[in-house]
């Protein structure tokens, strides 16, 4: 048995206009990350995560390009792209749309790591490189040692640290056959930031049963707001500097409400319906500080939302990535994920890691509403539409 990591990023004949084809990725988006955070959540019941299902979108499309049959048809299905040709261009578009947003600091990277004998597929290699901006290098992985570090320090630099030991020596054999790196970064500081001064100990409400002091900070300022009887939730939209990115909070109004509204976010348009009726209002924001670490395994994740073909050394059908190899498979996958968030602003951080072998989500403003998140509560980072972080605070 072989095994290839895959860890997960030529501008294609325009098939169809940007506004289509940003529609057809955001849907695509809004459905691969309600379900892939309710699978999460699902696994980690009562604990505060942070996820990048963004980020996971982009090795899963070079896995297709990869791919043939089924394997390949099931993949674009569940990260809701047609076909090959809009893969081709949608992501070269997301990435040339991550460079530009203004005011904070951005940046995806792609690369995939080859044992020294192996040599991937010139058209997959090209379409790499034009469609993900993905880089290439041989490796020894009979050195397990030095291989899992020249990769994790790769990782590192991608996410300004906060990504480390992503993999590990005992990841590696004489099986390994490819590794596929994707690393996602994000720090930008609040467009109004809090004052430390103004931040103390509160009370915050982790069930009706048990409540903990953490350090919470305080603003008032005007923010995008509204109250949703929908999904009987505030939510609150707090940008950074340049106002193309912010961070969105979705905050049950019952203390025990997170399960119920987890529920109703099943269904994407739940979510987009409460956003698109927020408005700007000045209020009064009560915020935890929060850091949040989480790994994921991406494989039981991604087999729960669909993807299983690829898992399976008789169904994978990778068979447009190295040359003279057959059988190949994932055989595992990882995602680290971190976020950061102060009186500054935010940091946030994802690395994913994919193991392959062979055999083998109006009305009249209130008079200054008050926004108290001293309760769990969903968090989104996004820039426009592009969900890229998501997670829960429940401490």
């Amino acid at each position: 048995m072989k095994t290839f990591i895959l860890l997960s990023a030529v501008m294609a004949v325009a098939l169809a206009s940007n506004n289509e084809i940003e529609k057809i990725l955001n849907d695509g988006n809004n459905v691969f990350t309600s379900k892939f955070f309710e699978e999460v959540v699902k696994e980690k019941p009562g604990e505060s995560v942070v996820m990048s299902a963004f980020s996971v979108m982009q090795p899963l499309a070079q896995l297709a390009l990869a791919s043939v049959g089924h394997s390949h048809d099931e993949i674009l299905k569940v990260i809701g792209l047609p076909n090959d040709n809009v893969t081709k261009e949608v992501f070269p578009l997301v990435n040339s749309r991550l460079r530009a947003v203004k005011g904070v600091e951005l940046k995806m990277a792609n690369k995939i790591y080859l044992p020294l004998d192996a040599k991937i597929k010139e058209d997959f290699g090209a379409l790499s490189k034009s469609v993900f901006g993905s880089e290439f290098k041989n490796i020894d992985f009979a050195e397990p040692e030095p291989a899992a570090k020249e990769i994790n320090e790769w990782v590192e630099d991608h996410t300004n640290h906060r990504i480390k030991n992503l993999v590990n020596s005992d990841s590696f054999s004489d099986n390994t056959r490819a590794v596929l790196v994707n690393a996602l970064y994000f720090k930008g500081s609040w467009l109004d930031k809090f004052d430390k001064a103004l931040t103390t100990d509160r009370d915050f409400h982790v069930s009706k049963d048990k409540t903990v002091q953490i350090p919470t900070m305080f603003k008032k300022a005007e923010f995008k707001f509204a109250e949703s009887h929908e999904l009987d939730a505030k939510l609150l939209e707090l940008p950074y500097e340049g106002e193309e990115a912010s961070m969105l909070i979705i905050l049950p109004n019952e203390i025990d409400g997170l399960p119920a509204l987890q529920e109703k976010l099943k269904v994407p348009s739940a979510l987009e319906t409460a956003i698109d009726n927020m408005y700007k209002v000045e209020v009064n924001v009560y915020l935890p500080k929060f850091k949040i670490e989480t790994q994921i395994d991406l494989k039981k994740i991604l087999m729960s939302v669909g993807v299983n073909d690829l898992f399976d050394s008789a169904t994978a059908r990778l068979n447009n990535l190295l040359e003279n190899e057959s059988g190949l498979f994932v055989s595992n996958a990882i995602q680290k994920a971190f976020i950061e968030v102060n009186e500054e602003g935010a940091e946030a951080a994802a690395a994913n890691v994919f193991f392959v072998g062979y055999a083998a989500f109006a009305g009249p403003p209130p008079p200054v509403p008050v926004f108290r998140a001293d309760h769990p509560f969903l968090y989104i980072l996004k820039t426009g539409a592009d969900k890229l972080f998501s997670g829960v605070f429940a401490n």
